[in-house]
């Protein structure tokens, strides 16, 4: 009796084991299973489309949002124009008259530094560019790109973003600091603007200027 129990408790464990054995082999082929769908998925996004660029300045990260929606939409490369000195919350605080946004509006001619390279926009057909509206205009950052890039033979499409006041005449102060190009009429986006807006707007010079 005492080896028959015995001989049942093996069985027992070795049954045990191989069910372990199996289990641990089932595990390990399942990663392997679910990579190859995930690798497939992110190879079939789609490409850039390497003839339009949005260009942009950002100082509170509402033009940042609208160029980014823009971009996701066209599949469309990004600069943005970031200033070598970065705004602080005081640099942007309009009701102080020594800030330095006021210093620097009240001195039409001054050029904000830039940070880094001026893309090379020689294989781009259309310019996409947007800043914040500030007095009424784009930031002397802004012109200073428009100024120092070489917009000869695009299409330039403007776009701003504020809290209340229009586009106004800063599309076409920024065409008159370049030549040879086709600016076309540009929009404004409040600081909240949904997704939904912006894409319908895309889609509706994405005709005229995209795609000609």
């Amino acid at each position: 009796m005492v080896v028959k129990y015995i001989k049942a408790i093996a069985s027992g464990l070795i049954a045990i084991l191989l069910l372990f054995a199996f289990s641990a082999c089932g595990q390990q082929t399942t990663p392997k299973q679910t990579e190859q769908p995930e690798q497939t998925q992110q190879n079939e996004t789609g490409e850039q489309n390497n003839n339009t660029i949005v260009v942009y300045f950002s100082a509170t990260g509402n033009t940042e949002t609208v160029a980014g929606y823009i971009a996701d939409t066209l599949n469309a490369d990004t600069y943005q124009i970031i200033a070598e000195q970065k705004y602080t919350s005081d640099d942007l605080d309009w009701t102080d008259d020594n800030s330095r946004v006021n210093t620097e509006h009240n001195d039409p001619d001054f050029r904000p530094e830039m940070a880094g390279e001026l893309p090379d926009l020689t294989n781009y057909d259309t310019i996409f560019i947007g800043y914040p509206i500030w007095w009424g205009e784009a930031p002397n950052i802004v012109k200073g790109f428009v100024e120092n890039a070489d917009f000869s033979n695009k299409t330039v499409i403007p776009f701003c973003t504020s809290s209340s006041s229009g586009i106004g005449s800063s599309g076409e102060n920024l065409e008159a600091l370049t030549s040879n190009a086709n600016w076309l009429a540009g929009e404004r986006f409040s600081s909240n603007v949904s997704r939904d807006d912006v894409v319908n707007w895309v889609n509706s010079v994405n005709g005229v200027a995209v795609n000609q």
